[in-house]
This record gives C-alpha cells, structure tokens and sequence, in this order.
C-alpha cells in the first residue's frame, strides 16, 4: 500500500495523530521537500519525533524516475510532503502510477496553507480564484527574463472579483524568493505590462504560517516590499474588492491602512 501524508506547515509536531501513526506502522518512509519545507525543523528532528529513518527523494526521483513506487506493491510505503497531501504539488501523478500499477493508495491530510491564509488574513476562502507562483528570473542568452504568469493570473481574478493566494519560488541554487523580491518583480511586470492591474494595489504578506510567531502584514504594494518579514517560508495575497468583514480584519489583525474601510 502507498499511504500519502502531509506534514503540515511548520515543524515535526504539525503531522496530525493519524499521519504520525501510519508512520509508525509503515516499512518504508520516503519524504520529499522540494516542493516546500517545513522551516521549523530539521530531518534529524523529524527522523526522531516519528521514530522511523526517512529516505529524502528528489525531483528528479518523485517526478521523472519513480522507481520507488514498485516497493509499495508488497511493502506498506508512506510518502510524506509539507502542508496537505496533494494541495499545490504535482503528486497526483504519484497517485495515478499507483493506481495504474494495481497499488492501493490512502490520503492523509493535514494542515495547509491554502486555508491557513484565511485563518491568519481574515480573508474569505471561497473568494480565492486561481493561484499563482512567482519564480526567479532566469537568464535566456543575454536577456533576463521575467514570468509574466503571475501578472495575467491576478488580472484574470481582479476581473472575476477573486482574491489570489501567490506562491514564492523555492530553488536549490538561489534559496527561497522572500515578499520584498515578490512584490518588486509584481511591480517589474506591472512596469512591463502598463495595464494598471497592480498600481496602487493592497497585498498580504505571510511568513512562517504555523509557527508560534508568524509575521502578517498587508500594505500597497510599494510599502509592502519595504517590510520586514525574517525568515521563510514566505508567501502573499493579492486582494480583490473586500467585503468589509474582510477589510476590518486586515486593519486590525494585518495593520493595513485604515483607510481602506472607507
């Protein structure tokens, strides 16, 4: 059997009681944190709070080269990953080789930060459309260029009314894009664009979501990439017109411009 199991968002302890117990009973534990990491811990830690060795797989192993899988048609393998299993990764690929190898496969949930945004901003989960991810400019020749993804999803939610919840690239080689690199390359492409979709705009910046002491704050845009928001995992919201519940909770729980209740 293939069990899939999230870890949560911050640290070892954040695995729910049922995660932590097929762990415990499971021959073989792999675990992969490419996708996100779990900032709170280590995997010394983790190995010793669970009790059990994990075996980390990279990219490469989980997407392209899988061979792993075959373990799972006679032993009882779990395949852990930060957040909610299957929630912003690429695993229901995972999923569909198991199935199509006659391999039985479970879900584990856990803690994600698709809902805890909500919890922490105030903002409404069923007013987030489709999300995005910021990556790092990458070099093409002699030109550096810049993903204009992002700026054509939060156009696409801004004219449906929808907030977007706007991942932040991790890469092996130049770490974990933080929300002052977000917010200048949103406004880089706001530059290139000229279409007026993040002038003046309100973000919510969130870092450490799950920790004891996570970091909230929303401002424009151009204050926002001022701020002060320490160590990873980082991420941010761009809102769309807010229901006053939502504009009250930003003041008072986020620190954004009061101004924004009038």
């Amino acid at each position: 059997m293939l069990t899939f199991i999230g870890l949560g968002l911050y640290d070892e302890k954040d695995i729910t009681v049922k995660g932590l117990e097929a762990v415990k009973k499971a021959d073989i534990v792999y675990a992969e944190f490419y996708t996100s990491s779990l900032m709170g811990t280590t995997i010394e830690k983790i190995e010793n709070f669970y009790g059990r060795k994990v075996s980390v797989l990279t990219r490469e192993e989980v997407e392209h080269n899988p061979a792993w899988l075959s373990r799972a048609k006679e032993k009882n393998v779990v395949f852990l990953t930060g957040g909610d299993a299957m929630v912003a990764t690429t695993h229901i690929d995972l999923h569909l080789r198991a199935k199509d190898m006659g391999i039985d496969t479970a879900i584990i949930h856990a803690p994600s930060i698709s809902s805890a945004v909500c919890g922490l901003s105030g903002l409404q989960n069923y007013r987030f459309g489709k999300s995005a991810t910021i990556p790092f400019p990458f070099k093409r020749g002699d030109k550096t260029v810049i993903s204009e993804a992002p700026y054509d999803t939060v156009k696409m939610n801004k004219r449906n009314d929808l907030h977007t919840l706007v991942f932040l690239d991790i890469d092996r080689e130049k770490g974990f894009m933080d929300i002052g690199k977000a917010a200048s390359l949103l406004l880089e492409m706001e530059g290139l664009r000229g279409e007026g979709v993040l002038l003046n705009t309100l973000a919510v910046g969130i870092a450490r979501a799950g920790s004891d002491f996570p970091v909230v704050h929303a401002d424009y845009l151009e204050k926002l990439k001022e701020h002060d928001f320490g160590k990873p995992l980082h991420i941010l919201v761009i809102p769309a017109n807010l229901h006053f519940i939502e504009a009250e909770a930003l003041v008072k729980l986020c620190g954004a411009p009061p101004e924004i209740l009038k």
